[in-house]
């Protein structure tokens, strides 16, 4: 389920997102920030967690995370990006319940792409307990992504 249409950028920024269930179609509100990872309000189907971040909140929302973090680290006018964004949001369904995927915008947080050496975007990070453990850089086919996914985070 890709993100709702009426999930907007600025949406993103805010605390809180909200999440149309695929299993009853109820709307959720989603944190940023919390333990475990969300599940609907109905029917208690777990739930895609999709976030932004930016230099200032990026440490708390992702690095604090409690279990594995994709990072998507983009921007709104690099075509590769556009290309790569809905299969980071496919991947965040199929890992719903496993895996909370962070978009950091590298034009408005210029301070996390320096703090990884960003060169090329997209560029994406396998988070776990706060460290890197692996990067990928460019778009590359979605079974190619999707296979990273589970092998560097959903698996260990």
């Amino acid at each position: 389920m890709p993100r709702d249409r009426s999930m907007s950028d600025e949406a993103l920024q805010t605390d809180r997102v909200v999440v149309t269930c695929a299993a009853c179609g109820k709307r959720n509100r989603v944190p940023k920030r919390a333990d475990g990872y969300p599940r609907c309000g109905a029917c208690k189907a777990a739930l895609p967690w999709i976030v932004s971040a930016t230099d200032d909140d990026f440490a708390a929302v992702a690095e604090r995370a409690g279990g594995p973090v994709l990072v998507d680290l983009w921007a709104p006018w690099c075509g590769p990006c556009r290309v790569v964004s809905p299969m980071v949001e496919r991947v965040a369904t199929t890992h719903a319940g496993r895996l909370k995927v962070v978009k950091v915008n590298v034009d408005e947080s210029p301070g996390v792409s320096r703090r990884f050496g960003v060169q090329g975007i997209p560029t994406l990070l396998a988070v776990r307990d706060g460290q890197v453990i692996d990067r990928q850089t460019g778009a590359p086919p979605e079974s190619a992504l999707r296979a990273w996914v589970d092998r560097t985070l959903t698996t260990r």
